[in-house]
């Protein structure tokens, strides 16, 4: 009835078998090795690493974002008329590799450039690349798949096409079509490096950001038109998509879906400090999960809640080996996803039929792999509060501000540097999504660092309310391994590092930087909980939870 075990490859020859539902994990014998060194991007020289304050700091990443910055890289779009979007046909790509471009435009011509997101001198990205001008097409309009409802423009033709060649560093990019009539739009692709053995290890997430995408009119989420697949329930929405493409555009933020907003306020602060970091998409880590042991620490970011089987039995393998993780966000590994291909290529389709009595797995293979509406919904029955260390437990209404975050622990080496005590606030922290404590699945060592009320006037929740509140808790545990697990409870939490990454506004609030960096610092180096062994405080905390 549960997930059943497989077999992942993780080390050379090195075979582990995973067994999710009962939550063992059979672990190399070797931990991950501490970092000292990592190889530069772009050279054979060898980066020079150092602990700071704020991390793990690399060479590389220091010269990297001394090279002079371009702030082009942003949309501006006044006086704009017609449209240009686009896709690649891959969501991540190493050195050698050539990335197929799907453009589509009313503008006569085009260019594509490629900028690396960073810090540069605050101006945030780096030029790397830039196309000929392209001559523009308008592709002709998306067919969906009736049934599962999937939108995919696997019917365009191949615009151009961009070589990763040694002069791109890894990274996250963004590629910005820009066309003669000024119609701007991006495509979003990470370069990874393979052979990285960087501290930390930043995961994109495409899986995340495609089952958002609404365009063409439908996601997991969203659908237009009757019912499908004979669902008449209300929940959920019964014309959404069981399917998505990633061979199409995404609709929101001018193709960035939430990169921008979401996501790259942590890239730019890493790459600020220096930190020795690579990078990786979610489906990188479905592809090649034994990436995940060269590292010291996972960074998830905001709402990461779409997960695949080998990205999970990967994490999970990783943790029991040694890798620290960090979900600096909210509601983690809610949504199971699994992975098929397209005409374009591998990992094009992603699958999440939320009923598995509709998937036509349910029966018919392992319970790994059958999609229902959460991990936690039988064949798979996986509750994954044991790993991440909270529950995902509702949302701030979008129309309310950000929330204050409440310390709990105040003498916690978190706040080392802060001045906050137990009781103090930060403001303008929670937002969105977050996550609660969950005293019936809550590992034995969970220490509560954080445990903010917000009111029920701006919270939906119903896992729990007390007098007119909920609660978002900040944890961290420690695994066998001695490895830490922290989970910041709020998808804000990334957003509110620094809260001039993206805007003119004055910044006042370093507190979140700073908890940030005492939490970098402390995964950087190996396993954390020898150093830093949690106080199991958890069964003090009242309300307690869900």
């Amino acid at each position: 009835m549960g997930a059943v075990g497989v077999s992942v490859a993780l080390v050379a020859a090195l075979v582990t078998v995973l067994s999710i539902h009962h939550g063992t994990t059979t672990a190399p014998s070797t931990k991950p090795k501490k970092t000292t060194t990592t190889t530069a991007p772009s050279t054979t020289t060898k980066a020079k690493t150092v602990a700071s304050s704020f991390g793990i700091e690399s060479s590389a990443i220091v010269a990297e974002n001394k090279k002079p910055g371009s702030a082009t890289w942003q949309i501006t779009s006044s006086g704009a008329t017609g449209f240009i979007a686009g896709f690649a046909s891959l969501t991540y790509a190493m050195a050698g590799q050539v990335v197929p471009l799907y453009i589509s435009t009313s503008a006569s011509t085009y260019t594509v450039t490629a900028y690396r997101m960073g810090y540069y001198q605050g101006l945030g990205a780096r030029q790397i690349w830039q196309s000929q001008p392209e001559v523009g097409v308008n592709q002709p309009s998306c067919p969906l798949t009736a049934g599962v409802n999937m939108v995919s423009c696997d019917n365009w033709t191949k615009s151009l096409t961009m070589t990763i060649t040694k002069t791109f560093p890894q990274g996250d990019y963004l590629l910005k079509l820009v066309g003669t009539g000024n119609q701007q739009s991006y495509i979003v692709l990470t370069v990874w490096d393979p052979n990285s053995t960087a501290a930390y290890l930043v995961m994109e997430r495409s899986l995340t950001e495609e089952g958002w995408n609404t365009y063409g009119g439908y996601s997991f989420y969203t659908g237009t038109g009757p019912c499908t697949l004979g669902q008449t329930t209300p929940y959920p929405i019964c014309n959404r998509a069981r399917e998505v493409s990633f061979d199409r555009p995404y609709a929101t933020e001018n193709g960035a879906a939430d990169f921008i907003g979401s996501e790259y306020p942590l890239v730019r602060f890493l790459e600020q400090h220096g930190l020795d970091v690579s990078y990786v998409t979610d489906i990188t880590v479905n592809d090649h999960p034994s990436i995940l042991l060269h590292h010291s620490a996972l960074l998830s970011l905001d709402h990461d809640e779409t997960w695949t089987y080998p990205e999970l039995s990967g994490a999970k393998a990783a943790v029991a080996a040694g890798m620290n993780l960090a979900f600096l966000g909210a509601a983690p590994i809610v949504r199971h996803a699994r992975l098929e291909a397209s005409t374009l290529g591998p990992d094009r389709v992603e699958v999440n039929y939320r009923n598995p009595a509709e998937d036509p797995l349910d029966g018919h293979g392992s319970a790994d792999t059958v999609t229902g509406n959460t991990w936690a919904t039988p064949p798979t029955s996986y509750t994954v509060t044991s790993f991440v260390g909270s529950k995902y437990s509702g949302f701030v209404h979008p129309t309310a501000p950000a929330l204050p975050f409440v310390v709990y622990t105040g003498t916690s080496w978190i706040f080392a540097g802060t001045g906050l005590h137990k009781g103090d606030a930060v403001q303008g922290v929670i937002a969105s999504d977050i996550n609660h404590l969950n005293p019936a699945e809550q590992p034995a060592n969970t220490e509560v660092l954080g445990h903010s009320p917000l009111p029920l006037s701006a919270v939906y929740t119903n896992q729990g309310s007390w007098t007119g509140y909920t609660y978002a808790d900040m944890t961290y545990y420690t695994s066998t391994s001695e490895a830490g697990i922290f989970s910041s409870g709020t998808v804000n939490w990334s957003n509110a590092i620094n809260p001039c990454a993206t805007t003119n506004q004055s910044c006042t609030n370093t507190a979140v930087a700073q908890i940030t960096g005492n939490l970098l610092a402390a995964m950087g180096s190996g396993p954390m909980g020898t150093k830093y062994p949690p106080n199991s405080n958890w069964r003090s905390v009242l309300p307690a939870g869900s």
